[in-house]
């Protein structure tokens, strides 16, 4: 529906804040095939503006692909905020944000990678890269970012949970919207540290919950 679509880069850059996962979708071997991903998404300062990155192991069949020439993918991420439940099925729907990115996700150079990192894990749960380790040589190595323009993105939106007006259906039966969230629970501590619970944490939780 066309007025569910967003032309503004707010909304898009909204939907790929709220999230932590992105399926992409690609061909491989003539199939078709979607994975999850932790993303992030931020600017290297290389001259490709805002982009979204993932990451993996070296070994992962999609990183091996794109070391080449890039592989063409569909990153999609959606937040359902809430079902909507009409007097009707027809009529029943869900409050949704989605963004479908459509690109060439290819191998971020090796001299970014550490860079592309810390974004990830800075759009997953801000402030944490400043409260843990540097990561070594080897672990960086051993993992491959693969970087996605924003440039060709579909972005839409169906808000306003259900209509009240009177069509002539039956009053009899209960009609509204059931609103979701993604919450956090209680953050449980590792018994390999003695350290208290983060800012970066506790932050996040508090995000989650509001």
């Amino acid at each position: 529906m066309r007025e569910r679509q967003r032309f503004d880069a707010e909304p898009l850059e909204r939907i790929l804040a709220d999230g932590f996962v992105a399926h992409v979708g690609l061909v491989r071997d003539g199939h078709p095939v979607v994975l999850p991903f932790l993303y992030g998404v931020g600017d290297l300062g290389d001259g490709c503006g805002r982009e979204m990155f993932l990451h993996g192991s070296n070994g992962g069949g999609l990183f091996l692909d794109a070391r080449r020439a890039g592989v063409p993918v569909c990153a999609t991420v959606t937040h359902i905020d809430s079902l909507v439940l009409a007097v009707s099925t027809f009529d029943s729907s869900a409050d949704y944000r989605s963004v479908a990115i459509f690109g060439n996700a290819s191998a971020v150079p090796a001299e970014l990678k550490a860079d592309a990192l810390r974004i990830i894990t800075e759009h997953v749960i801000p402030g944490r890269n400043s409260e843990i380790r540097e990561m070594t040589h080897h672990e960086i190595r051993q993992t491959q970012v693969l970087h996605l323009p924003l440039d060709h993105a579909s972005v839409k939106v169906r808000e306003g949970g259900i209509s009240d007006g009177d069509d002539g259906e039956d009053h009899s039966v209960w009609s509204g919207f059931v609103p979701l969230a993604l919450r956090a629970g209680v953050p449980v501590t590792s018994t390999a540290t003695d350290a208290p619970i983060p800012d970066s944490v506790r932050a996040l939780v508090a995000r989650l919950n509001a």
